[in-house]
């Protein structure tokens, strides 16, 4: 085919074989053609002229309509040319004239060409699969009928010219001789809305069909499927037409959304043809064309309410909280072939309580299947919902199970059901059986905890009824037939045939409550170990009538205490060797650092020392400390705090604090001092990491050289004021190979006292470091004057004493008073 060119020329009339018999395409219809034959003898008279006339108005009527159906198609195409070519509408009508006498096509198959390939839709689709399905060479194209029957569909004042223009465009082609339009109703009946090849007596007889006659239409919707029948006799089924057309017959379920709204019922003279799956999906088309026609005539033809701004779907939410029984809404989720594959809970109504005791905000939002995923049982839940939402039939059951999972175990509740199809969601309304639903879940649960299952046992007639968790403790089938309590032996452990004949006897024959624990021994060789209680029920005469009782599975106890037992003597290996730990921790502590130490004079500075460790004895920790006058006459002061508690923690501390005794003797500053220490720390100790602070005061020049690694600042004390040293950089010990350090530097006045802790001392779960900082700072504001040196002592009880930390830590405090 040439590109298009668009002309110049104006619209001319165009020809077109639309379907038989051939009509005209022209601009303006031509002119009334009457009867001009004269009439036989049988049509004689004032009558006979009367019958050629209607028959010639109904050909010129059938005309018309097909002269209307190919002007529509002409001005589609046309409009499609005005719009890729650019041009006037004259210029479209003659390139289509042009286009379509090179292709030897008539104008309205080209046109019909031409919206298919413009449209793309499903009719586009269908048409050229079934190209190779025509009835013969003679017939028009599958792609002008399907289109045409759509165009006719779409202008069709009533589902009657929509019946008659499926009909002529689509299935006379394929040799059908009839085809009606069944609208489906909630009670189960139906409607026949538009008719087309019948006789004129048979629409009327047919009009409405009550619920329970079981038609083609009927069968159709029941099943949800296309339904055929090779004839129509055979199946001995009653429809429209049954005296005049009784071959072949088939039922097309017509609807959108997931909804059936009707079907779509055609007709043969003689039996059904071969219907490969390209015809199958020529007649699915065509009923989808007819479910347009069938909307007005359904008892729930509202569009889709999932948008909360329609005043419908706001109405059934208003509605579904009047009720008083729980009450769901449900929207469908489509799929790819437009039916449902879920439900979304739009709605809860303030009634609905969950059977299973879950809060409402768990099941509102969620979907059907994963609120209620063994809803997907057969003949359930979801199915029921499915079927009312298809057929828009309503479901009502006086008695239902209703199923959920809860923590993996299956919880069931009887209750009365009814479904309800409202515009495009289904309203589940439910009323538990159960006068107390709460109890019955609390039990459920209580049973499902502690695995328990209760029974019964009538003696006259001898019957014993179990709950399911005793089928389930047994391995049975809840099908299977219980075992009886003098069967009991039989199922025991053969070790525990005394314990069962003691139960017995105390029950059935002494008449009193009885207990027992044994082994279960199960036929798929599983044991558990159960204990069963029971108490026997007298009638007024004191005669034995029945026996109530439980069973509970014990194993996960009775395998825990063997576990116990079997454990014991390593826990208590375990035990003394942890406390053998702890005690050489603590003697290797107390033997550098004891808990009680004078004040050390060291040239004008005096240092008062409090160490506290912690309140457990597994917990000693590596907080360490020094003071000591270097050969160069200056005074180190350190503290530090090594991670981790124990044995390990201890040997770390001695190897640091050691490390740092040795190191100071080079005369080395703080900074440099803290960085050999470090890589000590991260070579020379098993992955030990520690924090630090280093100091150290020339007496001649009263300086205070410090840094720190990772450490919390000192605190300086100055005419009844407290504040933290100027922080400086320097991360932990231990954590890389090589690390800086740098260095801060202050001048001490008499008078000064500085605080050197660890954060045993300031460290809480509830608050920052900071903010532990700043507590102190006030705690030491209060504290006694350090003017006199004996108060250094005194102030640092004043410290532990205030001390608000929580971490049961070991902590380790240095004052440090300049005369």
């Amino acid at each position: 085919m040439q590109s298009f060119q668009p002309g110049d020329r104006g619209i001319a009339p165009s020809q077109g074989v639309l379907s038989r018999p051939t009509v005209s395409a022209s601009a303006e219809p031509t002119a009334p053609r009457y009867p001009t034959a004269a009439p036989d003898e049988s049509q004689a008279g004032a009558l006979g002229r009367l019958a050629g006339t209607v028959e010639w108005l109904r050909a010129e009527l059938a005309q018309a309509h097909a002269l209307s159906d190919g002007r529509t198609l002409v001005e589609l195409a046309t409009g499609v040319l005005v719009e890729r070519l650019s041009c006037t509408p004259g210029q479209a009508v003659r390139q289509l004239e042009d286009l379509a006498e090179q292709a030897g096509l008539s104008t309205l198959e080209l046109a019909a060409d031409l919206l298919n390939q413009a449209s793309r839709d499903q009719i586009a689709d269908i048409a050229r699969q079934f190209v190779a399905a025509a009835a013969e060479p003679a017939a028009p194209s599958v792609g002008l009928r399907l289109r045409s029957a759509e165009v006719a569909t779409l202008t069709a004042s009533d589902a009657q010219a929509v019946a008659q223009s499926i009909l002529e465009h689509a299935l006379k082609p394929l040799g059908a001789s009839a085809v009606a339009l069944w609208a489906a109703h909630a009670d189960q009946s139906l409607s026949l809305v538009g008719s087309a090849g019948f006789n004129a007596r048979e629409p009327s007889r047919w009009r409405h069909v009550p619920p329970g006659v079981p038609t083609p239409a009927r069968q159709a919707l029941n099943n949800r499927v296309a339904t055929s029948y090779s004839t129509l006799r055979a199946a001995s089924l009653p429809s429209i037409g049954q005296q005049e057309l009784s071959g072949g017959r088939l039922a097309v379920p017509a609807g959108t959304g997931g909804r059936i709204t009707g079907v779509l019922e055609i007709c043969w003279a003689g039996p059904l043809p071969e219907q490969p799956q390209v015809l199958q999906r020529q007649f699915e088309v065509l009923a989808q064309l007819g479910a347009a026609a069938l909307e007005p005539h359904s008892t729930s033809d509202t569009r889709s309410p999932s948008r909360p701004q329609d005043p419908r779907f706001t109405e059934l939410l208003e509605l579904s909280d009047g009720l008083r029984d729980p009450c769901l809404v449900l929207q469908p989720l489509l799929g790819p072939a437009d039916t449902p594959v879920d439900f979304r809970i739009a709605h809860l109504n303030p009634s609905f309580t969950d059977f299973a005791g879950r809060p409402r905000n768990l099941i509102d939002g969620t979907t059907l299947l994963e609120a209620y995923p063994l809803s997907a049982e057969p003949a359930g839940l979801y199915e029921k919902a499915e079927h009312v939402l298809a057929t828009g039939e309503p479901f009502r059951a006086e008695r239902m199970t209703l199923t959920a999972l809860v923590d993996g175990v299956a919880l069931n509740t009887q209750a009365a059901v009814s479904m309800s199809r409202q515009g495009s969601c289904v309203v589940v309304v439910w009323r538990l059986s159960e006068g107390t639903p709460q109890v019955a879940r609390l039990l459920q649960h209580a049973q499902r905890l502690g695995r328990i299952g209760g029974f019964e046992e009538n003696l006259n007639p001898r019957e014993t009824a179990w709950s399911d968790s005793v089928y389930d403790l047994y391995g049975l089938s809840p099908a299977a037939r219980p075992v009886a309590l003098d069967q009991l032996a039989a199922h025991a452990h053969p070790d525990d045939a005394q314990s069962v004949g003691r139960f017995l006897r105390t029950l059935l024959h002494h008449l009193r409550p009885a207990s027992a624990a044994l082994r279960l021994q199960r036929a798929d060789g599983i044991s558990r170990y159960i204990r069963v209680v029971a108490e026997p029920v007298l009638d007024h005469g004191g005669h034995l009538t029945a026996i109530r009782g439980a069973y509970q599975d014990i194993s996960a106890q009775h395998w825990t205490e063997v576990a116990l037992a079997a454990t014991r003597d390593q826990l208590a290996h375990t035990e003394q060797h942890a406390a053998e730990q702890s005690r050489l921790a603590l003697q290797l502590q107390h033997a550098i650092m004891p808990p009680s130490r004078g004040p050390l004079e060291l040239h004008d500075l005096r240092v008062a020392v409090r160490y506290r460790p912690a309140e457990t004895t597994h917990k000693v920790g590596g907080d360490w400390y020094d003071a000591v006058t270097l050969p160069t006459g200056r005074v180190l002061l350190c503290v530090g705090d090594v991670a981790g508690h124990g044995i390990k923690a201890a040997t770390g501390m001695v190897a640091l604090r050691n490390a740092l005794r040795g190191l100071a003797a080079t005369g080395a500053g703080p900074g440099q001092l803290m960085s050999w220490l470090n890589t000590v720390t991260h070579h020379l100790t098993d992955n030990v990491t520690a924090t630090a602070v280093c100091g150290i005061y020339d007496p001649e020049t009263r300086r205070l050289r410090w840094a720190r690694a990772g450490h919390l600042p000192p605190v300086l004390l100055r005419d009844g004021g407290a504040l933290t040293f100027p922080d400086v950089q320097g991360i932990l010990l231990g954590a890389t190979d090589q690390a800086h350090y740098e260095e801060g530097e202050m001048l001490l006045e008499s008078g000064d006292a500085i605080l050197l802790y660890t954060d045993g001392l300031i460290e809480r779960r509830d608050c920052s470091v900071q903010d532990s900082i700043s507590r102190l700072l006030e705690t030491a504001r209060s504290a006694p004057a350090v003017s006199d040196p004996a108060a250094v002592d005194r102030q640092l009880d004043h410290l532990l004493l205030h001390s608000r930390a929580d971490t049961d830590d070991d902590t380790c405090l240095i004052g440090v008073n300049v005369r």
